[in-house]
C-alpha cells in the first residue's frame, strides 16, 4: 500500500469521527436537529456515501443540501460529512474547502479541532503542498496534537522538505529515541542526509559508524565515512577508512587501489604501499606502465629495499624509460656495491641520452672502478666527469698515493737506520777486542750495504736520498 493511500484512510478515519447528525457542534449553535426535508436529504447522501460507496450521487444530494437554507447544525454535519465524500471522490481541495469552512464557522467541537488541523495537514501532504501541510502539523500540536513515532516521522520529513534542516534534525533525532535498539534504514538515511546538509560533521561521523555496523558491506556508507574524513581535513583517518575497504576487498579499480597506494607512500609507510602496488600489477588490476613501475622502484627504495627495487627499475628502464632509469639502475646496485653491475647500467645511461647530470655518472663510474681496484681506469673516469667530485676524487686518490709511497719509503729508511745505528755499536765494540763482538756485529757491514743499496733503489724514497 502506497503512502497516499495510508495518508487517505488515516484522514477518512479523523474526518470519520466527527461525521453524523449526533456529532456535537460548537456552543455558539444552539439548533439540534435537521429539519424533516434536509433531514432526509441528508440520511440519503450518508447512505449513498457509507454504505452504497456511491459517491458522485452523495455529492449531488450535499449541493443539493448546500444550496438550500440551513441552520446551523445542518451546514456543520453537511460541511462534515461533504469533506468525507470528496477525500473519497479525490477532490481534496473540496475536502479542505469543506473543513475550513466548518473551523471558521465553529462547526468543529474544541476536542475535535486539533483533528481536524491534522487531517487537513494530512490532505495537504496527499496534494504535495509541504508547506501547508507542515502549518496545519503545527496548528495541530499548538491546538494539544501529541505527535506519535509517525508524525514525529512526517514533521522530520516536511522540515526536511521545506530546508529547515535545525527542526528536521530534532524530530527525526526524536524519532531514534523512540526507536530505542530498533534499526531502520529509512531514518537513518534521512538523519545522514540532514547532518551532512548541517555540515554537523561529529554526528555524521557517529551516524554512520552505527549504519555500517548494521550494513558491513554497504560501500556507499563507508564511502560516505571517508568523505565526511576529508571534508573534516582529517586525511589519516580518511585512510584508515580506505584502508579498510581495501581489505574488505571493496576497492576494485585501478583509481581506487592507486589511492590507497598514495596513502601508503603519504603517511611515510612506503614498504606496505609498495607490496600493494606491485601485487595489484601483478594481478592485472593496476596497469604494468612506466609511471607505475618508476613509483614501485622509488617505494622500495625510500623503504631502502633496493633488492627489491633493482628488477622493478629494471623492468623500468626496459619499458621506456630511457637513459634516466638505466643511470638510477647503476646507483642502485652501486647502493648494493654491486660495482661491476653499477658501471654496466651507468655506461648505458650515458651511451643511451637522457641522462640529467653525466657528469655525476661519471663519478659513480669511477668510484665503481676504484672499488675493484681498476686506479687507472677509476682516474680516466673521473676526468671525465670534469666536475668537482671528480676533481675531488683525484684529489684523494693523489692523497692516498702519496701516503702510500710516503710510508713505503719509510720502512726503507727505518731500516737503513737501524742498520746504521747497530753498526756504530759494533764499531764502538770493536775497540775492546774481537772477543767482544757479537755475531751480528760480524755481519753488520753486508747488512748496511744492502739496506742503503735498497733504500738508494727504491721508486717510493726518489727525491730523499743524500
Amino acid at each position: 500500500m502506497g503512502i497516499r493511500s495510508v495518508l487517505k484512510g488515516a484522514v477518512i478515519a479523523g474526518i470519520m469521527v466527527s461525521v453524523g447528525a449526533g456529532s456535537a457542534l460548537a456552543q455558539a449553535c444552539e439548533e439540534t436537529e435537521f429539519s424533516s426535508k434536509t433531514g432526509q436529504l441528508y440520511l440519503d447522501a450518508e447512505q449513498a456515501a457509507m454504505t452504497n460507496n456511491d459517491y458522485v450521487t452523495a455529492a449531488n444530494k450535499m449541493n443539493q443540501l448546500k444550496s438550500m437554507g440551513l441552520n446551523c447544525y445542518e451546514e456543520g454535519a453537511v460541511l462534515k460529512l461533504s469533506a468525507y465524500i470528496n477525500i473519497q471522490k479525490g477532490d481534496r481541495k473540496a475536502a479542505v474547502r469543506d473543513l475550513l469552512s466548518a473551523l471558521d464557522k465553529g462547526y468543529i467541537a474544541d476536542k475535535d479541532r486539533a483533528q481536524t488541523y491534522y487531517n487537513i495537514a494530512q490532505i495537504y501532504l496527499q496534494e504535495e503542498d509541504i508547506n501547508k501541510s507542515l502549518e496545519y502539523m503545527n496548528k495541530w500540536r499548538q491546538a494539544g496534537g501529541k505527535p506519535d513515532r509517525t508524525q514525529k516521522w512526517q514533521l522530520a520529513v516536511l522540515y526536511q522538505r521545506v530546508d529547515n534542516f535545525k527542526e528536521a534534525i530534532k524530530w527525526a533525532e526524536l524519532v531514534k529515541a523512540e526507536d530505542g535498539s530498533k534499526y531502520d534504514q529509512q531514518l537513518y538515511d534521512l538523519l545522514i542526509f540532514l547532518y551532512n546538509q548541517a555540515d554537523d560533521k561529529a554526528k555524521l561521523a557517529s551516524i554512520l559508524e552505527e549504519v555500517v555496523a548494521h550494513n558491513p558491506t554497504e560501500r556507499k556508507y563507508w564511502d560516505a565515512i571517508a568523505g565526511n574524513y576529508f571534508a573534516s581535513n582529517e586525511e589519516r583517518r580518511a585512510f584508515e577508512v580506505q584502508k579498510a575497504m581495501y581489505l574488505a576487498g571493496m576497492l576494485k579499480t585501478e583509481d581506487e587501489i592507486m589511492r590507497i597506494v598514495n596513502f601508503y607512500n603519504r603517511f611515510n609507510v612506503p614498504y606496505q604501499g609498495a607490496k600493494i602496488l606491485e601485487k595489484e600489477m601483478n594481478a592485472g588490476r593496476i596497469s604494468r606502465n612506466l609511471d607505475h613501475l618508476e613509483l614501485l622502484a622509488n617505494l622500495y627504495q625510500v623503504a631502502r629495499e633496493h633488492e627489491k627495487a633493482i628488477p622493478v627499475i629494471q623492468a623500468a628502464a626496459e619499458a621506456g624509460g630511457g637513459g634516466a632509469m638505466y643511470e638510477r639502475l647503476g646507483r642502485s646496485y652501486a647502493d648494493l656495491q654491486q660495482w661491476e653491475n653499477a658501471e654496466n647500467a651507468l655506461q648505458k645511461a650515458l651511451s643511451m641520452g637522457g641522462v640529467k647530470d653525466p657528469g655525476t655518472a661519471w663519478v659513480q663510474i669511477g668510484q665503481s672502478r676504484y672499488e675493484r681496484d681498476d686506479r687507472s681506469g677509476a682516474r680516466e673516469a673521473f676526468r671525465k666527469a670534469g666536475n668537482r667530485a671528480g676533481r675531488s676524487w683525484l684529489g684523494f686518490m693523489d692523497s692516498e698515493e702519496a701516503t702510500a709511497s710516503a710510508l713505503d719509503c719509510f720502512q726503507y729508511q727505518s731500516a737503513l737506520l737501524n742498520v746504521t745505528n747497530e753498526a756504530k755499536i759494533c764499531k764502538r765494540l770493536s775497540v775492546l777486542g774481537e772477543d767482544q763482538m757479537t755475531d751480528n756485529c760480524k755481519t753488520v757491514n753486508e747488512r748496511l750495504d744492502a739496506a742503503e743499496k735498497a733504500f738508494n733503489e727504491a721508486p717510493s724514497c726518489r727525491g730523499q736520498r743524500t
